[in-house]
């Protein structure tokens, strides 16, 4: 995607929407917040929507056992690295202030590495592992056992299924070439670290 605007592959459903589609789409969404693309492109195939209000809304959560911020780490960095856009940008409008992410580490997530010294040493593990994730689907032995030294091991759980789930969300918002939603930003948007 990196800053081209491709015309949806898979058109989003637009309104006006069935009362089965509107009440759907309203069990995806926090209240009063209306449907993003995405959600509206899932449901052409509402089975689909199944994993988004059930095993996905887990990790939008109190119940996974990442923080918020371990939580966007995670999904910020695994959709910069599919290259998803969309999904990197609906969680930098949503959720970086309140996981108190600063503009030098948007800018690490999104362009950088674990190594830019923006980071607390656990922060950079967490980055490192979803970087070797993203790379070798797996951790080397010294990976895991740094990372076991900062995380839990239902937190480890959380995060190899997080980034997992969102690989998957970011090859379907990639493929359908799901359009930006209105005030997200783009990568070229983001600087660089310095």
């Amino acid at each position: 995607m990196n800053g081209v605007t491709v015309p949806a592959r898979i058109p989003p459903l637009d309104p006006p929407f069935s009362a089965d589609d509107e009440a759907l789409l309203a069990s995806l969404m926090p209240d009063g917040v209306p449907p993003i693309g995405l959600f509206r492109t899932f449901v052409h195939n509402r089975d689909m929507t199944v994993g988004v209000r059930g095993w996905g809304s887990y990790y939008l959560s109190r119940s996974s056992s990442l923080s918020l911020r371990q939580r966007e780490l995670v999904i910020m960095r695994t959709t910069a690295r599919c290259g998803c856009e969309y999904e990197w940008g609906v969680h930098v409008v949503f959720f970086a202030e309140a996981a108190k992410l600063n503009t030098a580490q948007l800018g690490s997530i999104t362009h950088g590495s674990p190594t830019d010294d923006v980071w607390a040493s656990d922060d950079r593990v967490l980055l490192e592992v979803i970087d070797a994730l993203h790379d070798e689907s797996t951790l080397d032995d010294d990976l895991a056992e740094r990372a076991a030294e900062h995380l839990t091991t239902p937190q480890l759980l959380d995060v190899y299924l997080l980034a997992g789930w969102y690989h998957g969300i970011s090859y379907v918002a990639n493929a359908a070439a799901v359009e930006l939603e209105p005030g997200a930003p783009r990568f070229s948007d983001i600087a660089p670290p310095s």
